[in-house]
């Protein structure tokens, strides 16, 4: 299973930023898909995830801001990023938990760098 994000760059504090990643690879289904975000000096935090029944989770710094959504079609997930504050830079991760056969899996994308900065 392979995940690749696409997106990041850099953006001014305000402005606006989405992320797409996509899952591709050998898999029944996905049961969760989400983005994490790694800040230098910092663990690894959740920022988004949305289950295949479409049921959505956000961090608490982010709630109001950033929007998940899903395309089960395309095995994609996006996120809108709106209001974004020079706190909200780190490296971005994509993650999705895939069905094979019977067990699930965790898979992790290649991450991206969001910058905000004026």
């Amino acid at each position: 299973v392979q995940l690749q994000a696409f997106g990041g760059g850099l953006v001014q504090p305000g402005g606006s930023l989405r992320l797409s990643c996509a899952a591709s690879g050998s898999f029944f289904s996905i049961n969760r898909m989400g983005w994490y975000r790694q800040a230098p000096g910092k663990q690894r935090e959740l920022v988004a995830t949305i289950s295949s029944d479409g049921t959505t989770d956000y961090a608490d710094s982010v709630k109001g801001r950033f929007t998940i959504s899903g395309d089960n079609a395309k095995n994609t997930v996006y996120l809108q990023m709106n209001s974004l504050k020079p706190e909200d830079t780190a490296v971005y991760y994509c993650s999705a938990r895939v069905l094979i056969t019977t067990a699930l899996y965790v898979y992790w994308g290649q991450g991206t760098q969001v910058t905000v900065s004026s």
